[in-house]
């Protein structure tokens, strides 16, 4: 993804997973027209969303056209298949910011068809081809590992999947891994006028949704959401398109004791997928990234798109709060 700074006026193993599939023992509470009613929330499981983060890795970087990528998408592919009702992958070309018209693969996984109401969950499966911020230059040209950006995303929506298979939620869910997000243009080009070239993928599905006419009642983004004592700030173009459900969020971590995680702090506007699914879906959705201004880049996680983001920096307690927030407000609609 790529960041615009506003001045803004007024996760190795391939094994299967099995889990008990125990409800969490903290109930949770809503009232409809005065009527009490319990709330059933699955208890996310941050070891296998830790694992399925660490296959990714183990492929090595999924760049578009690659063996790892091919490897990956299939592995993604079916474990889609073992979970959800319908699977769809989106073929598509797109071309980069170099001119290159390249091939991606968006892989969208659709639970509970019949229901009207809703949701979309989003991350990218693909990994960046430059590590143009890492702090030794010689290195700006190799393809990061992406353990925290893009894998993490994907494990823990796999994780969520998992648990939709087991306990059906009341409202149905689509899972959209986008492709061809982080080719945008490396940093040391100082290329301007580009800023269309990052989240193809997204722009792609937002024009060509895998059914006519797709809606959702609103969608959440997860990019970064694995690193150690992660925050998750309220971004700009969430609050601007999506409000309601930013604060819905981070109350929800509030309430469940993350507001470590979810800090009651606005965030500055990241050009990420969600962007052009608010903007060209028109569906209200959240981005979760971590941001930090403090970090060398000036905006993200540190490691952002260098040699260091590697499977070691991947947090199993931030999976688990960012998962477990995701499943109570799902399960509490």
């Amino acid at each position: 993804m790529r960041y615009k700074l506003l001045l803004v006026l007024g996760m190795i193993a391939a094994f299967t997973l099995t889990s008990c599939g125990q409800f969490s023992r903290s109930a949770h509470t809503r009232k409809d027209k005065s009527v009490e009613k319990t709330v059933n929330i699955p208890d996310f499981n941050a070891d296998s969303a830790y694992a399925y983060t660490a296959v990714q890795v183990a492929f090595g970087s999924r760049v578009p056209g690659t063996p790892a990528h091919a490897a990956c998408a299939k592995w993604i592919i079916r474990k889609l298949k073992s979970f959800a009702d319908t699977v769809y992958v989106q073929k598509f070309k797109a071309r980069t910011y170099d001119g290159v018209l390249r091939s991606g693969g968006n892989i969208i996984g659709s639970f509970f068809p019949d229901y009207q109401n809703r949701v979309l969950l989003m991350a990218h499966w693909d990994s960046r081809p430059f590590a143009d911020h890492d702090p030794d230059k010689a290195k700006w040209k190799t393809p990061i590992m992406a353990a925290n950006d893009g894998a993490s995303g994907v494990g823990v929506l796999l994780e969520m999947a998992r648990q939709f298979h087991l306990h059906h939620p009341n409202v149905g869910v689509d899972i959209v891994f986008f492709d061809l997000e982080d080719w945008g243009p490396p940093a040391y080009l100082h290329l301007q006028g580009k800023e269309n070239s990052w989240a193809l993928g997204a722009q792609y599905w937002s024009k060509h949704p895998q059914v006519p006419a797709y809606s959702a009642t609103f969608g959440v983004l997860l990019d970064m959401v694995g690193a150690k004592d992660a925050t998750f700030l309220k971004e700009y173009y969430s609050r601007q398109y999506a409000r309601y459900y930013v604060n819905l969020i981070w109350k929800t971590a509030r309430g469940l004791g993350y507001d470590n995680y979810f800090p009651n702090r606005d965030g500055y506007p990241i050009d990420d997928d969600h962007l052009y699914v608010n903007t060209i879906a028109g569906i209200p959705s959240v981005d979760i990234i971590q941001l930090d201004p403090n970090s060398p880049n000036g905006t993200f996680w540190k490691y952002w798109h260098t040699t260091g983001d590697t499977l070691d920096k991947i947090s199993k307690p931030t999976l688990k709060a960012v998962g477990q927030v995701l499943l109570t407000v799902i399960y509490g609609m």
